[in-house]
């Protein structure tokens, strides 16, 4: 059966309108890594082969890793999502918005989706991405301990997967506009911590989203096997288990 599933474009509608001071950081929250070098450029520069992905939320959501500008505004979104049995066909889209400026690095950023009803994370899953004129497949190991069921509602809980070694991405769930900003990143062996820049000040939407920030440690330098990340400061903290 064939479930089509629209993901999340009503982020960024939101970011104009309902605007609070202060982030909504009770919940876990985050997405997409956000360094902000001064905005050189108006693409957000897309196109690179080398996709990947990992599950999230318990296996209802999952990620997919694509290279290119690292601001917040030039993330690429899931917009189209369809399975059949253990295939799902993911598009992704760069946003358009010509008044959006990107900086010019290259860096990995996290698109998040929903998996369509019927999907069974506990088994194999093979992602068939397609990012503009890129089309690759990612496979995704399933986990026999998922018990999220794809379409059934979130726990809005933090969760991670690694998506290579020593890299993971965390989902949060808060302000589409205020995504968690890593300070600093250790890790030895099965544990890590990383701490994030508590700014009370700053205006965020009043929207409740998923946000994907990849973390990485240093080659060598964790085991992913068992592996549980602290998490301090930005309203996040507490502990989540590393899975995949």
């Amino acid at each position: 059966m064939t479930s089509p599933t629209r993901l999340f474009p009503v982020l960024s509608a939101l970011a104009g309108v309902l605007l609070i001071a202060g982030c909504a950081s009770s919940s876990p929250g985050s997405t997409t890594p956000s360094s902000s070098p001064a905005p050189s450029s108006s693409s957000s520069g897309g196109g690179d082969t080398d996709l990947d992905g990992t599950l999230l939320d318990d296996g209802r959501m999952f990620a997919v890793i694509t290279q290119g500008s690292s601001s917040l505004a030039c993330t690429p979104q899931i917009t189209q999502v369809t399975a059949k049995g253990q295939v799902v066909d993911v598009t992704v889209e760069d946003k358009t918005d010509p008044a959006v400026m990107c900086t010019a690095d290259y860096a990995p950023r996290a698109s998040i989706g929903a998996l369509p009803e019927g999907v069974d994370p506990t088994k194999e899953i093979t992602l068939n991405v397609t990012y503009g004129e890129v089309i690759d497949d990612v496979d995704l190991d399933g986990d026999p301990a998922f018990t999220g069921k794809p379409g059934s509602s979130t726990d809005y809980l933090p969760s991670a997967g690694w998506i290579d070694d020593g890299s993971l991405v965390l989902l949060t769930w808060g302000s589409s506009t205020c995504p968690p900003v890593v300070e600093s990143v250790e890790g030895a062996g099965a544990t890590g911590t990383a701490t994030f820049v508590t700014d009370d000040g700053e205006v965020c939407t009043m929207d409740m989203a998923p946000r994907g920030t990849i973390i990485a440690f240093a080659d060598d330098q964790v085991d992913d096997d068992g592996f549980t990340l602290t998490l301090v400061g930005g309203g996040l903290d507490g502990t989540v288990d590393v899975r995949g």
